[in-house]
């Protein structure tokens, strides 16, 4: 194909599935899933096409070809529960979006500053009605200590790309839900040593 802008990230290929086995049964049938730093775009397209039909799914990102992937994605497998991508900044006051079903963020927390994680649960508090789903996913630290030597070498490797990025400990990010207005977290250990954070509004 000419000028495809779709981009391929290995690691979609490999966690989609399992994402999708702790992700699908939170959502509810119908309504609006913002999906905040979509990347290349495959986890949105892969969850709308195992989705119910009335369930949409708005991509996001703060990348210009990201957004181009995803539309891309979105076109070439003709799904008409996928929006157009948006622009979005996490740490933003407004979002593109001011009202969603569940929210999902997949992989953004480490390779992002605190700031991101921050915004992000304030923003999800905004959009989200009350039981309004926040899902998270990626490697956390628990009790201070990595979950797995991989981990560590991998958040070593993060913080000497960028100070400000690293390896989240999950009873931080629970906190900082908290202080938004989400409940406790229900945390499914995923493939790969990362986690998939379950959170609900509490309106």
């Amino acid at each position: 194909m000419e000028d495809d802008r779709r981009q391929h990230a290995p690691s979609a290929a490999r966690n989609r599935d399992p994402i999708w086995q702790v992700l699908g049964p939170e959502l509810p049938r119908e309504g609006l899933v913002l999906e905040v730093a979509s990347g290349s775009g495959e986890h949105a397209v892969h969850f709308a096409g195992l989705a119910d039909p009335g369930l949409v799914f708005q991509p996001t990102d703060s990348s210009a070809d990201a957004r181009a992937s995803i539309d891309a994605w979105a076109a070439t497998l003709a799904l008409p529960n996928v929006r157009p991508a948006l622009a979005l900044d996490v740490t933003g006051d407004v979002w593109p979006v001011s009202r969603a079903d569940a929210v999902v963020c997949i992989n953004m927390i480490h390779i992002a500053p605190w700031s991101a994680t921050v915004g992000l649960v304030r923003g999800a508090a905004r959009v989200l009605p009350p039981g309004g789903l926040l899902f998270l996913y990626g490697p956390y630290r628990r009790d201070g200590r990595h979950t797995a030597p991989s981990n560590a070498a991998f958040d070593a490797d993060l913080r000497r790309r960028n100070a400000d990025w690293g390896v989240r400990d999950l009873e931080a990010v629970a906190e900082c839900a908290a202080a938004a207005g989400f409940g406790p977290p229900r945390v499914a250990p995923m493939p790969a040593n990362n986690l998939s954070v379950v959170l609900r509004h509490l309106g």
